[in-house]
């Protein structure tokens, strides 16, 4: 009896209702219509013989069997894509640039240098900036790919993270947690993270002053390591230099932002669509 064998489309099929949540989610990427993915989910169920997801709400659980299911997608779908860029022509050249925040930029080191191997002759422009400069650029095909923090006042893009927000001092000396509370904070229209901070004090009735402003954490990073101000930042960007408050400090609690992909208007590169989903994965595989 011959084994039966996986078919790696419906197994990314699987992996894009993962990604998004819901079918619906998983249609619009994979350019299907939603009867097609729940078509192909149940045909993976059938060959496999075990029940893989269950609807919950709008959205889609996965089952014990389905969660171990992914697992073993992703690395076929990972060797699959290094089969074909192995043996096929990798002389593919020209440009492609891509925005990210420089506190972002870590995230993205094992994505980028995968990437080079797939296409070594490929030049690839990185820019750093504003999250809300970067959107403006990738929307104007300025850059063909951006990766942010997805902003109040331009939306957008695909969330692929979401990362719990903390606030932070020293890690060996800090400021008076008393009013009127000093912060470090990104410069205005540099980033949410400012929005956030200061909604969340004028709710809890908290007073603040400006200690120091900066456009990104590097500028931020001395005097909130002098013990002179409290910043907030997402909890991945804490290092061994700056310690996170907890709720025994008084401050108020905090949301997660969502950290967005966008990509130029038009049919993207094969390029462009390669590096996208590496962002995707490495951001998903990091966890925060």
């Amino acid at each position: 009896m011959r084994t039966p064998v996986l078919d790696l489309n419906l197994l990314q099929t699987l992996l894009a209702v993962a990604d998004t949540g819901t079918v619906t989610g998983a249609a619009e990427r994979l350019a299907y219509t939603q009867s097609t993915v729940s078509m192909q989910l149940h045909r993976l169920e059938s060959t496999l013989g075990v029940t893989l997801h269950e609807k919950s709400g709008r959205g889609i659980c996965f089952t014990n069997e389905g969660e171990r299911l992914l697992g073993y997608a992703r690395r076929l779908l990972t060797l699959n894509n290094e089969t074909l860029n192995d043996l096929r022509d990798r002389r593919v050249s020209g440009s492609l640039s891509l925005g990210i925040p420089e506190d972002y930029a870590f995230l993205l080191t094992a994505a980028l240098a995968y990437f080079h191997q797939m296409y070594p002759a490929m030049q690839l422009q990185v820019t750093c900036g504003a999250s809300i400069d970067l959107v403006r650029q990738v929307q104007a095909s300025e850059l063909d790919l951006a990766v942010v923090t997805r902003q109040t006042h331009s939306p957008g893009g695909e969330v692929i993270r979401r990362d719990p927000l903390v606030w932070a001092v020293g890690a060996h000396q800090q400021p008076s947690l008393v009013d009127p509370l000093p912060l470090a904070l990104y410069s205005p229209g540099a980033d949410v993270f400012r929005e956030v901070a200061e909604h969340a004090l004028s709710a809890a009735g908290r007073h603040w002053r400006l200690a120091y402003s900066s456009q990104s954490m590097t500028g931020l990073m001395p005097i909130v390591v002098a013990g002179l101000a409290v910043v907030l930042i997402t909890r991945d960007m804490l290092n061994p230099q700056l310690r996170a408050l907890d709720e025994k400090s008084g401050l108020p609690a905090l949301p997660s932002v969502e950290i967005a992909l966008h990509r130029a208007p038009g049919r993207p590169s094969e390029p462009a669509r390669q590096l996208a989903e590496l962002i995707r994965q490495h951001m998903r595989s990091e966890k925060p």
